[in-house]
């Protein structure tokens, strides 16, 4: 009930209209997303980094309705790109096709990521492309295995699979097949039963089955969890295996169980931080704390402290 409550938040147009407009919610969204601008962003990256831990900055924002704002996100993300390699920070980017115009202009959205991941493959980078609502999951995996055939994209774009959809398993041996990277995270959308698990340890048991299969595949892929039974699990495998903690990388959000990252870095693992900026970060932060009651319960106490 919590999780699909703080769900239908994140689709509300009113309410996000409002929060996004007020400075008692940008407030709110502190905790969880680095600020507004480029700039915030990257100096978030370079604090990451400095605790040893690598970064995916994404630019928050989802189903544009027009060409412009598709072109005007694009140029953003090319500015990512640049400065990052300026800056020499360790950091990579993540998009969703929805923001780069997939629902506007399906040829513009894709001529787009192709420019965007040729320009990250020049500067030795990566693009992760975001997965969004099972409406898009084949859609988003086509998408990734057209760019990733184009000469020079090889291994610097990637795509991200759910633990809770059924056919995940399937779309794991397809990118993997394709030695295409994969982020493997347990989904934060409301789906029916017909298409994804309901209860938490079938999702978990997947998202266990599923990480296996990435451990062993000899491929660099993403597992990005922050509960730390699926933590264990992938640890105690990666040691049962044999597997070198170098060949795969633990992913947890900005603000999100920090103590936890900063263990994990401490006891070997790769650690990477996935940061979001801008001002669209509504439907975001609403899925932060449907995924996680903890979540709410530390903005509510630290709401009003300095």
């Amino acid at each position: 009930m919590f999780r699909a409550f703080f769900i239908a938040l994140s689709e509300s147009r009113l309410l996000r209209a409002i929060a996004e407009r007020s400075a008692l919610g940008r407030r709110l969204s502190q905790r969880f997303v680095a600020g507004m601008t480029v700039h915030d962003a990257l100096e978030a990256t370079a604090h990451t980094n400095a605790q040893g831990m690598s970064v995916s900055v994404d630019n928050l924002g989802e189903n544009v309705t027009n060409t412009g704002e598709a072109k005007e996100s694009a140029s953003l993300y090319h500015e990512l790109l640049d400065e990052i390699a300026a800056r020499k920070l360790d950091a990579n980017v993540s998009l969703k096709l929805t923001h780069m115009g997939l629902d506007v202009d399906e040829k513009l959205a894709r001529e787009i990521v192709s420019d965007l991941v040729k320009h990250a493959a020049r500067l030795g980078s990566f693009v992760r492309v975001d997965m969004e609502g099972s409406a898009y999951t084949e859609k988003t995996i086509e998408f990734v295995r057209e760019m990733h055939r184009q000469p020079g994209n090889a291994g610097k774009v990637g795509a991200v699979i759910q633990s809770y959809l059924y056919g995940s398993e399937r779309d794991v041996e397809r990118l993997c097949a394709e030695r295409i990277r994969i982020r493997l995270c347990k989904g934060a959308y409301k789906e029916p039963p017909e298409i994804a698990f309901q209860a938490k340890a079938d999702v978990d048991a997947n998202f266990v089955k599923l990480m296996k299969m990435l451990l062993t595949s000899g491929i660099y892929h993403g597992i990005a969890t922050h509960d730390p039974k699926m933590i264990d699990a992938t640890i105690a495998f990666a040691k049962s295996e044999n597997i070198s903690p170098d060949s795969f990388e633990f992913q947890m959000l900005y603000g999100v169980r920090r103590d936890l990252q900063q263990q994990l870095v401490k006891d070997g693992w790769r650690m990477r931080v996935y940061i979001p900026f801008g001002t669209e970060w509504y439907p975001y932060l609403m899925r932060r704390l449907a995924e996680r009651p903890a979540n709410a319960i530390f903005i509510l106490k630290n709401l009003f402290r300095q």
